[in-house]
């Protein structure tokens, strides 16, 4: 991405509804994993490092660390949690085979600079024996808009689609689903028409009030899908997965 939206990313990522979202849901569903106190888990392209802050906050135990391929992204996610960032591509992955428990990665695999297929064997090949990949992706390639341009995302998925590439990647998909579900007419309504044009990306500090409210809604909707109450349609795809324990 463009430096400004990396410095964006660090100003808004611990007060933006999105970014409280995203963090909070991927954290439920990497504590659903019960990985053992010191397992190892990797943020593949972990950008500024909030995620990783978020994790340290709220689900001590495991050994965190992040690889990110822009190097002062990577600077501020080192000052947000002194943890070992390290600067490199999920291209090709600067680690040994079957380092990590788990690997979570969040809106990268779409990224231009990614090759989706080198990345995904990258995965499997750093992961343990049975470890899990957690994935956040952008849905729907008709929901392209100046967004997705201005951080250089390239790809968007379904998830059927993207169940469908992790399993040629030697991946078992242990479950697949769509969130951000009950924004999505809104989310719709506003990528097809001023979307897109606008002249900067979606992040954006918005009124406190809006920011309040999205939070809730998507907070609601979190509470639903814990139920199995989730909807065939969001704004994002979401899959975790199992590098088989033989492959």
């Amino acid at each position: 991405m463009n430096q400004d939206e990396y410095e964006r990313m660090a100003a808004l990522e611990q007060s933006l509804w999105w970014y409280r979202a995203l963090h909070a849901i991927q954290r439920q569903r990497l504590a659903a994993l019960g990985l053992a106190p010191g397992s190892r888990v990797l943020d593949a392209g972990c950008g500024t490092g909030g995620f990783l802050q978020h994790l340290q906050q709220l689900l001590p135990g495991p050994a965190y660390s992040g690889l990110e391929f822009n190097a002062a992204a990577a600077q501020h996610a080192r000052d947000k949690t002194g943890l070992m960032i390290t600067i490199g591509s999920v291209n090709a992955m600067p680690y040994a085979d079957g380092s990590f428990d788990a690997i979570v990665s969040n809106d990268v695999l779409g990224h231009a600079g990614v090759q989706q297929t080198e990345a995904l064997h990258e995965f499997l090949r750093c992961l343990k024996p049975g470890g899990h990949l957690l994935l956040n992706l952008p849905a729907f390639a008709w929901m392209r808009s100046a967004h997705d341009r201005h951080v250089h995302n390239a790809r968007r998925y379904t998830a059927g689609g993207a169940s469908t590439l992790l399993v040629s990647s030697g991946f078992r998909v242990l479950r697949a689903g769509y969130w951000n579900s009950l924004l999505f007419p809104l989310m719709l309504a506003h990528r097809l028409t001023v979307g897109q044009s606008q002249q900067s990306s979606d992040v954006q500090m918005i009124a406190p009030w809006l920011n309040r409210l999205f939070l809730g809604v998507v907070s609601l909707e979190a509470q639903l899908q814990r139920l199995s109450l989730g909807l065939p349609f969001g704004g994002s795809v979401w899959l975790l997965a199992q590098r088989p324990a033989e492959i």
